[in-house]
């Protein structure tokens, strides 16, 4: 899909955790990829790879918190490479990867070959697309929580209405009234909100529950 129509509200994250392994030169680079939703995240899972290889020669890392290409909050690390050989090359790979909320860490063990500046860049920059290139990936919406109260006889016209706007129905209650609590696209609020009050004649009672935004700072 093109930047020009992609749907801003759903875009490609990683599934799960992820890792691929590649051999330069006798030198050993491990690219593992996580999906990270803030930076507090992303930072909490370079401190984890720097854990798990703590004898690696170099735990070069750069990250996406956002939409694919947003560098609204945007982090990389060379890590002892030579300036600009590691973590830019990592992030200009995850900025044009089409995926969004996405941190890499690349562990390198050298080998005691010299790779040299363009060596690096390809290296490092190669790893993260390898490890992209089979991750499994899962689709993140911008969705918003909202509680809905109708009367029994409104009920069949509003279950008729999620599977139009793409709610996800989490929990419904009968007790005086009927009461649902439903997760919808960010983008279909506005236009279901019209739907049920149209439905219902103006008589149910709507109450947001946001789920927040990203942040467009850190």
């Amino acid at each position: 899909m093109s930047d020009s129509v992609r749907d801003p509200a759903r875009y490609p994250v990683p599934a799960q955790q992820h890792r691929a392994e590649q051999v330069i030169d006798r030198s050993r680079f491990i690219c593992t990829v996580a999906r990270v939703q803030s930076s507090e995240e992303a930072q909490a899972f370079i401190k984890a790879m720097n854990a798990e290889f703590p004898d690696a020669t170099h735990n070069c890392w750069a990250y996406v918190v956002g939409a694919p290409g947003s560098t609204d909050r945007v982090g990389m690390s060379d890590d002892g490479e030579p300036h600009g050989t590691a973590g830019r090359p990592m992030l200009t790979v995850l900025l044009h990867s089409g995926v969004g909320e996405v941190a890499a860490v690349v562990t390198r063990y050298y080998g005691g070959t010299k790779l040299g500046t363009g060596g690096l860049v390809k290296a490092y920059g190669g790893a993260v697309q390898e490890a992209l290139a089979d991750m499994p990936r899962a689709e993140r919406v911008d969705s918003v929580d909202v509680t809905v109260h109708v009367g029994y006889g409104a009920i069949g016209a509003l279950q008729q209405l999620w599977p139009e706007f793409d709610a996800e129905l989490l929990e419904q209650r009968f007790e005086v009234d009927a009461e649902f609590l439903v997760r919808v696209p960010r983008v279909r609020m506005a236009a279901m909100e019209r739907a049920i009050q149209n439905a219902t004649r103006g008589t149910a009672i709507l109450s947001l529950i946001d789920i927040p935004a990203p942040s467009t700072n850190d």
